[in-house]
Parts: structure tokens; C-alpha cells; sequence
């Protein structure tokens, strides 16, 4: 079937379209960044994680009750 709306509906049929290519574009965006990533092993310049917090202190897994008194934080 092919749907026949109206034609006052032309305009949100426009921004309907519009929107289905930003999505198409931006899958094929991001299969682009998948495959890429796989193919180019990169080093990680700027880690989110910091390896100096206490978290990575413990062993994987912690044991329970790891510490014998809660880390003082300080801004």
C-alpha cells in the first residue's frame, strides 16, 4: 500500500522525513565508529577513570567489609 495523506499534513510529513534521515545517517554514523574502532586498535589518550581512588586498591572481587573505617573526602 501507499499511503495518500492529505495535503495539509505535507509539512509534518517534511519534518517526518527529515528526522528518519538524521537517524539514518547517524546509525550509519555509528556502525562507521564500531568498525572503525575494530579495525584501528588506538590507544586510550585521556582515561575518565583514575587509577589513584581507592577503588583501585582492592582486588577483584572485594572481600567484604574491605576497610576498617570509611575514606575521609576532601574537595
Amino acid at each position: 500500500r501507499f499511503p495518500d495523506y492529505p495535503d495539509s499534513y505535507t509539512f509534518w510529513n517534511l519534518i517526518s522525513s527529515i528526522g528518519s534521515m538524521i537517524s539514518l545517517i547517524s546509525i550509519i554514523y555509528f556502525i562507521y565508529i564500531i568498525w572503525e574502532s575494530m579495525i584501528y586498535f588506538r590507544q586510550i589518550i585521556n582515561s575518565s577513570q583514575l587509577n589513584s581512588s581507592i577503588e583501585w586498591m582492592q582486588n577483584n572481587p572485594p572481600a567484604n567489609h574491605s576497610f576498617n573505617e570509611l575514606p575521609m573526602l576532601i574537595n
